[in-house]
């Protein structure tokens, strides 16, 4: 192997080690300076992101001052990322919930680009995850009916190129609703 090229492979093992533990340090840096009160405000935020400074002080026993001010430095610190409604996807008429897993044909950054361009401008994919194993992606859909969900699958996925198969699960039932991390 060529001196330069092993040494260009070298530096780039180093600055990857050196990213992951910068990465590892800043979350053991933020779990430590997450302490019981901060842990009680986050799961309070996470059930009710309505929550006033004065609800949330009474529930963490201090003043209202001091829980918003708590409440900004976790915002600041990037912890609270957002706000959201939690919207009714019966009385919005979408009464279809399935996963979709998505298996590409071609693997190529450009492939991996344009699926996720089209993924952006469809609605009714409400999330999407990369996965390892046999299924590239895995898409979380609501659509109003089985015939939209048949549309979405055969008008709109499998056109595309980079698809080669896909295979969806329709959800029954939802015992458990979507919760908060765990704090």
């Amino acid at each position: 192997m060529a001196p330069l090229l092993k040494a260009r492979i070298l530096w780039l093992v180093f600055y990857d080690t050196c990213v992951v533990m910068m990465i590892l340090t800043q979350n053991a840096r933020v779990s430590r300076m997450l302490d019981e009160i901060d842990s009680r405000l986050l799961a309070a935020v996470q059930a009710n992101a309505q929550i006033t400074a004065q609800e949330l002080g009474d529930l963490l026993r201090l003043s209202a001052s001091q829980a918003a001010r708590r409440r900004a430095r976790l915002e600041a610190e990037g912890l609270i990322t957002g706000y959201a409604a939690r919207l009714s996807p019966a009385k919005l008429g979408l009464t279809v919930q399935a996963f979709v897993q998505v298996q590409m044909a071609a693997h190529s950054p450009e492939a991996a680009r344009d699926f996720l361009r089209l993924i952006a401008t469809l609605p009714e994919v409400v999330a999407c995850w990369t996965l390892t194993g046999e299924a590239d992606y895995l898409l979380r859909v609501w659509c109003a009916d089985l015939p939209a969900l048949n549309e979405l699958i055969h008008q709109r996925l499998l056109p595309n190129p980079a698809v080669a198969r896909v295979q969806s699960q329709i959800v029954m039932a939802q015992p458990k609703a979507d919760a908060g991390l765990p704090v």
